[in-house]
């Protein structure tokens, strides 16, 4: 059985936790509200963008004009997988669903006989994938010293993956993020963001026929760039909601598992103290009715 002092140190040191846990429920409280302004800001313009694309690939067509981005490699025997997770724990099981999510899909595809590449954009992601895929990460994106995502960290990331592309590195990629829906639920999605989504897994543009000026084609390689860094900012700005979300989450729990193990601790001391106590008491009677 542990003694006074040990129970003492253990309630000081539950306490300090407390207080930890209490202070990042706060901070991320604080930074959830702007992290999920920033996502649901962003929805709309992707949203949009994709309607577009999907608008001026129809009229395209499958045509020899249509740029390799959106028509893809004709072949579907590599693919990469972009995983975005946090850069920091704390958060729950947040990075370990979209890790999960991601590691079932490399299952499915190496059971296919397919190639799969990985490129990880945050550390816990890499951390959990490396574990078993590590031959398959071929690259690593770092955003830990960006204070504030911004486009032009997604627009870093959407170049490396075009290059990838363009050096024929891969025929299908796909982007794995946790898109936000409270402070409770972040569900992990898929994307496909090279080829491009065909026009009827997008919003259409209510079925108008449209005149471009200048060409489809010529629009449509410089609008599938652009709406890659669009499609991975939005999964990034997705994702720092969601981490905060779980964060919060996650520190309310710690918080209240605290205060309940030190209620469990404090009653513990006190009964130990009582029975000392009782136990002194009745050594001092016992000695005097000696006397």
């Amino acid at each position: 059985m542990a003694s006074l002092k040990d129970l003492r140190n253990r309630i000081a040191s539950v306490k300090a936790t407390q207080k930890i846990t209490k202070a990042m429920q706060m901070v991320a409280a604080a930074k959830l509200r702007r992290a999920q302004e920033a996502a649901e800001a962003a929805r709309p313009y992707s949203q949009r963008m994709g309607a577009v694309l999907a608008n001026i690939a129809q009229a395209v067509g499958g045509g020899s004009d249509a740029p390799a981005l959106m028509t893809g490699t004709g072949k579907d025997d590599v693919h990469l997988l972009v995983v975005c997770t946090a850069e920091r724990g704390l958060c729950g099981g947040f990075n370990s669903q979209i890790a999960r999510f991601a590691r079932d899909r490399i299952r499915k595809l190496l059971a296919d006989g397919k190639t799969v590449k990985i490129v990880c954009v945050g550390k816990k992601g890499y951390d959990i994938l490396r574990r078993e895929y590590a031959s398959l990460i071929i690259d690593r994106v770092d955003l830990r010293e960006a204070k504030q995502l911004g486009f032009v960290h997604a627009d870093g990331i959407a170049k490396k993956v075009i290059t990838l592309f363009n050096e024929g590195g891969f025929d299908v990629c796909t982007l794995f993020y946790s898109e936000f829906k409270s402070v409770i639920s972040q569900v992990p999605t898929a994307q496909q963001i090279i080829p491009a989504a065909p026009a009827d897994e997008a919003e259409s543009a209510n079925g108008a026929v449209y005149e471009y000026e200048p060409e489809p084609g010529e629009i449509l390689t410089d609008l599938i760039p652009r709406n890659i860094s669009v499609q991975i900012f939005r999964a990034l700005l997705e994702n720092a909601a969601g981490e905060m979300g779980a964060k919060m989450s996650a520190m309310d729990n710690a918080t209240r598992n605290a205060g309940e193990m030190i209620n469990k601790l404090t009653i513990t001391y006190n009964r130990q103290r009582q029975a000392q106590i009782t136990k002194e008491l009745i050594e001092i009677i016992s000695g005097a009715e000696a006397l």
